[in-house]
């Protein structure tokens, strides 16, 4: 049964569900804390740029998840799609940039501290991070996701069950997360892979994400029937509003991979020379 889009009614629908609010304050409240300690310790490595960071993320993630842009989304193509990139491009790497391993970590009470940091040290533990940290298995995980969750069949059964909706939202922003962390590489992170190598990391996430966007974008017909099940008594069609979702994919999504690539490319033509070793051959680098 269709049913009609009702703006003014979606516009007050912002939600405070327990599962998205609890787990931000606390972040919020672990990261404040740990923060204030250790930008006393290390002032040039925790600014005050960090935190706002951080905050940012935290209130990205509040955006996507309790605004009325989640209840839009069953609604309007175009609202998911900002939905999702908020949740994939923009909160993730907003959180890397605030270093928050170390705030976290020293925020929680001594106790917790230390338990988390024993099972932390565990061998089985080191060893399932180790692979999670590795940029192969975050930029795989991340576009499985992407292109698994726009399958037709798995799209509309996460507009159908509220349960399918947070694991197609929780899938989306943990392999984000992945995704970003070599990119970012917020202390005290390491990658195996060299910086340049981020480069061709993003361009390739940058590709699929506009090949998607110009299916999206350019398709002649419906490709979630969902929508064409709401009524409209105005605004776009559903094909237009198709049109609309690939157009938001395609330009803020390909800017969210570019601008970072750019950044990348500047520091490392920036970036000083290897010295020549003085106690190498002559003509030797080291």
């Amino acid at each position: 049964m269709s049913h009609p889009i009702a703006p003014v009614d979606s516009l007050a629908a912002w939600s405070f569900a327990p599962a998205v609010v609890v787990p931000v304050l606390a972040a919020a409240t672990l990261y404040w804390r740990g923060w204030r300690t250790l930008s006393l310790r290390m002032p040039e490595r925790f600014d005050t740029r960090r935190p706002v960071a951080f905050m940012a993320g935290l209130a990205t993630i509040a955006l996507a998840l309790c605004s009325p842009l989640d209840g839009l989304g069953h609604d309007l193509l175009q609202a998911h799609m900002v939905q999702h990139l908020l949740l994939m491009v923009v909160a993730p790497p907003l959180l890397w940039l605030g270093a928050p391993v170390a705030p976290v970590l020293l925020g929680l009470p001594r106790a917790a501290r230390r338990a988390v940091a024993f099972g932390l040290a565990a061998r089985p533990v080191r060893r399932l991070s180790a692979v999670l940290a590795h940029p192969g298995v975050g930029w795989i995980a991340f576009v499985v996701a992407f292109w698994l969750w726009h399958v037709p069949a798995l799209y509309e059964l996460a507009l159908r069950s509220d349960v399918w909706h947070h694991v197609e939202h929780l899938c989306f922003f943990g392999t984000a997360m992945l995704f970003w962390r070599p990119v970012i590489l917020a202390w005290p992170a390491r990658s195996p892979w060299p910086r340049w190598a981020m480069v061709p990391y993003l361009v390739l996430a940058e590709f699929q994400n506009t090949t998607l966007a110009a299916i999206l974008t350019f398709s002649d017909r419906v490709i979630y029937p969902a929508y064409e099940s709401v009524s409209r008594l105005s605004g776009p069609s559903p094909l237009q509003d198709q049109s609309l979702a690939g157009v938001i994919m395609w330009v803020p999504g390909s800017v969210a991979f570019l601008l970072p690539t750019l950044w990348l490319v500047v520091t490392l033509l920036a970036a000083p020379a290897p010295r020549v070793s003085e106690a190498a051959p002559k003509g030797t680098l080291t």
